[in-house]
């Protein structure tokens, strides 16, 4: 005798959006902290992580599956509201342009150049930072990537508008973005093509804008 599940209303409400959602982003470009069973704060790490990654990864938008909450205590969006919490601060630091509801149940984000991240003021950056993995100290990179990582801390600092850096003043910069790529870096990586990665993109970009 077969078993025949009851019909959910819900259920099949949100099975369309959510499959149109995955085939018009695809696996890189979606996160799905729903499936994962995370709790609230877990989650918002998750998300934090993988947009820092996405950020030097990709450029334009990808997509955070959190769900409704229909299912958590008292139907309190757990997930969906510390992500929102997240996005929100991501968008002050420069690692997002914005961001908005594309279901009751997943947001669109839409990714900042990786240039806003570097030239993000320190009053813009918090404590909550995510710790970098530990890789290579800056001393250990390929000079060819050195000289590069020099450049790109020259043109973050005539961005905001400081002519003229005295070369302490550009070293304390090369140090400052290596340590915030280096918190970019996902699991699995290989560590200095990740930074070689993320500093030909930021150079891109500024040249882009010229």
């Amino acid at each position: 005798m077969s078993f025949v599940r009851p019909f959910d209303p819900e259920e099949m409400k949100s099975r369309p959006s959510s499959s149109l959602e995955r085939l018009r982003f695809g696996p890189l470009r979606t996160l799905n902290v729903r499936a994962s069973k995370l709790s609230g704060q877990e989650s918002a790490a998750r998300v934090e992580s993988w947009l820092r990654s996405k950020q030097v990864e990709l450029t334009g938008e990808v997509l955070v599956i959190t769900g409704r909450g229909a299912g958590s205590l008292e139907g309190i969006p757990v997930v969906k509201d510390a992500t929102r919490l997240v996005l929100n601060r991501l968008r002050r630091l420069g690692v997002i342009e914005s961001y908005g509801e594309d279901t009751p149940g997943s947001f669109i984000v839409s990714l900042a150049p990786l240039r806003s991240l570097l030239e993000a003021p320190a009053r813009r950056r918090t404590r909550e930072t995510p710790p970098a993995r530990k890789l290579p100290g800056i001393q250990g990179l390929k000079p060819e990537t050195g000289e590069r990582l020099r450049s790109l801390a020259t043109r973050a600092i005539d961005a905001l508008g400081v002519k003229d850096a005295s070369d302490s003043v550009i070293a304390g910069e090369m140090v400052r973005q290596f340590s915030m790529i280096a918190r970019t870096a996902p699991t699995g990586v290989d560590a200095d093509k990740w930074v070689d990665g993320a500093i030909t993109k930021a150079l891109r970009e500024y040249a882009e804008s010229d």
